[in-house]
């Protein structure tokens, strides 16, 4: 694929976007100035993933011709933050918080996600009971200093700290939110007293609302700090080495992308950076094909997630849950209080181990073959049946091909895993338990992305899907179908769209002050002040990364509802409102936005909880234009399963890069490229646009 970008000034900047997965590290690289695109493919290196990383850049280097000298930006997502909370390997972490709250980690919002289970299991708190002190301190719930921490009080609280024996502490206050006063002096004593220990507040991190859910999303933060920081600097120290550029640029889980500096203050930003820039890969993809409302599908080696796209942004929010104790019971995990893109995990990834379940049921996931051992196709030692496995099985991907035929597969360790641990228990034959492991998946993604669009407010059936990840295309056009939907599109270079969303996300960062009031009470000259010292702090992150002065512009928005509820709305509030002081234009464009999301509105007050003040800098401008290889496209047929046709049939195989432009092919097909294969079942017909994406149009 080729890529046209309008504001591309030298023909020796490359810019290289790295997507670290479960199973593969992906890495897109573009010549802004012809438009060029690379990609790899690496396995993911767990023990160290910037070997992983540092070994497909060198890679991407010698694959397009290009030095390191030459590359003006790399652009980073990992999964580092987020496995270090899901495995429990952050550092030793000790909570400061306000006398009376020592237990609120365990308290929580004194909710269960399964409300008949006697022996229901919680998320174990990130820190101990033991690692928890208390401060006698207070501040009013309108941010007045009631009690100030005392001096001596905190040295001896130093004291204790360091025969702790801690990495870093993590300071909570009651209603901080409103002043960070006492957390601010509480922090500048910690840090003399503990040189070498980080210290984090929760009004750096997240100053909003909410004592369990803000307490939960500091202590993440101190927790993945230290190993993240020193990850970090490892990397960033050997791309020095490599002669490649030392600003390393990272994405946000909000779709943004800041300086590593910035990164490393607050890591709990980046816990779901890898889709986020799947999300926006899907945005401009969608853009194109123009098809504004998208449900992106990401399916890759471990996980597979959804997430709408709807008039060409995705939508997003700040609550979020990771390290579920039951991965898709929503509360059985650690709340974070961050800005991430709305997204939910809809089962499993082409990695995901399938097994008979105590009723004699097929089952898949949670648990994964990861990238070491792998299904057990790759031949690298695992002997568990997957996704993979299945799709090997039922001729949907060929064993000499996989990965451009970099990578050869074993037929036959596929057939053994699935007999012994599905087809035989079960009495089925290998075909047979291998069409039950795609279906299982893909009727569980079917009903968890229908279910995520109606929490949305919205229906499955009105947006597009797009597939991405190196297993999306495979299962798009069964999962549409499955929800009522007829159009899906697979973008070229599907199984690297995160590390491409890096490349198209703009510079930017998220500001949240929380300001709990009535709209009627409103002191707009107050929030304006506010609002445009979090702008100039802003400017001052996105300058810092590069972005000409000029070129950043800030968004306004605030946190809504009315008055007793215990969920709220984020609405867009134009500077001019703020400008001309106008509260009752606030209210009427929460009212409309309200009205618009859930089709009625209600008489009572409303308020604000909370402001938000986000600095942009400008998103990339990129254009993929088709790039095409002469000669035949069809490269052979082979026998693959399609249960709308009873069994097995003999599919044309096309390769992608040879397809034509606006060329129409009736399914059944399968249309390979390096990073994945996309299905088109039968009933279905398939024309590739002008931009490189094949767009399926599936029949009844």
């Amino acid at each position: 694929m080729n890529l046209h970008n309008p504001d591309a000034k030298t023909a020796t900047a490359y810019r290289i976007g790295v997507d670290i997965g479960g199973t593969f590290t992906d890495v897109v690289m573009l010549d802004p100035a012809t438009g060029k695109l690379t990609n790899e493919k690496v396995l993911t290196t767990p023990d160290d993933p910037s070997e992983g990383v540092l070994n497909g850049v060198t890679r991407i280097l010698a694959a397009g011709n290009a030095t390191s000298s030459s590359v003006q930006t790399v652009i980073h997502g990992t999964t580092l933050v987020a496995n270090a909370l899901i495995e429990r390997k952050g550092a030793k972490t000790a909570l400061v918080t306000t006398k009376g709250f020592r237990d609120v980690l365990e308290i929580g919002r004194e909710l269960r996600y399964s409300i008949y289970d006697l022996f229901i299991d919680t998320p174990v708190p990130l820190v101990p009971r033991e690692l928890r002190f208390e401060v006698d301190e207070r501040m009013t719930s309108k941010g007045a200093v009631l009690r100030a921490p005392d001096p001596g009080a905190l040295r001896a609280l130093a004291a204790d700290i360091r025969a702790a024996d801690v990495e870093a502490v993590a300071i909570v206050f009651l209603h901080a939110f409103r002043n960070d006063e006492n957390e601010r002096v509480v922090k500048e004593l910690l840090a003399e007293a503990l040189p070498g220990i980080t210290i984090c507040t929760s009004f750096e991190v997240m100053p909003q609302i909410g004592e369990y859910e803000r307490t939960s999303t500091a202590v993440a933060n101190a927790f993945v700090q230290p190993i993240f920081s020193n990850y970090i600097a490892r990397l960033v120290s050997e791309m020095s080495r490599l002669e490649l550029p030392e600003d390393l640029f990272l994405m946000l889980a909000d779709g943004g992308t800041v300086h590593h500096e910035t990164a490393v203050k607050y890591p709990i930003r980046l816990v779901q950076s890898g889709p986020a820039g799947g999300a926006q890969a899907a945005a401009v993809f969608g853009k194109l094909a123009e098809e504004p409302n998208i449900l992106c599908f990401d399916m890759g080696g471990t996980t597979a997630k959804a997430c709408l796209i709807q008039d060409g942004e995705a939508l997003k929010t700040d609550n979020f849950e990771v390290a579920r104790v039951f991965r898709f019971a929503k509360g059985s995990g650690l709340p974070l209080q961050v800005p991430v893109i709305d997204m939910i995990e809809i089962g499993a990834g082409g990695g995901s181990i399938a097994h008979v379940d105590k009723l004699g049921l097929i089952r898949v996931g949670p648990e994964s073959a990861s990238s070491k051992p792998g299904p057990a196709c790759y031949g690298l030692g695992g002997t568990h049946p997957t996704v993979t496995d299945a799709d090997l099985m039922l001729g949907y991907l060929d064993a000499a091909s996989f990965l451009g035929g970099d990578m050869a597969l074993s037929k036959e360790a596929s057939e053994n895993a699935i007999r012994q641990a599905l087809a035989e228990p079960l009495g089925l034959s290998v075909v047979e338990a291998a069409w039950g492991i795609y279906e299982t998946v893909n009727e569980s993604m079917a009903q968890a992305a229908t279910i995520h669009a109606l929490e949305s407010g919205r229906k499955v059936q009105d947006f597009t899907v797009l597939a991405i990840g190196g297993a999306g295309p495979v299962h798009a056009s069964n999962l549409a179908r499955r929800m009522g939907v007829r159009r899906v599109i697979c973008p070229v270079g599907a199984g690297v769209a995160s590390a491409f969303g890096f490349l198209a996300s703009p510079t930017s960062f998220e500001f949240v002050r929380a300001a709990i009031e009535p709209v009627a009470e409103l002191d707009l000259d107050r929030i304006d002040a506010m609002v445009r010292e979090l702008e100039e702090e802003g400017r001052r992150l996105v300058t810092a990364a590069g972005v000409a002065p000029e070129d950043a512009t800030t968004s306004i928005g605030a946190l809504m509802r009315y008055m007793g509820q215990g969920y709220e709305v984020e609405v867009t509030i134009p500077r001019s409102v703020l400008d001309a002081r106008d509260t009752a234009e606030v209210e009427s464009l929460f009212v409309a936005r309200y009205e618009a999301l859930f089709g009625r509105t209600e008489k009572m007050e409303t308020e604000v909880i909370s402001w938000r003040v986000q600095v942009s800098g400008p998103k990339p401008v990129l254009e993929p234009t088709a790039a095409l290889i002469d000669g035949p496209a069809q490269k052979g047929t082979r026998a693959v399963y399609f249960s709308e046709s009873g069994g097995f049939v003999d599919t044309p195989v096309y390769d992608r890069y040879r397809v034509k432009t606006g060329e129409q092919i009736d399914g059944p097909a399968l249309f390979e490229e390096r990073e994945s294969t996309i299905i088109v079942p039968p009933n279905a017909v398939a024309v590739p646009d002008a931009h490189g994406n094949l767009i399926i149009e599936l029949g009844e």
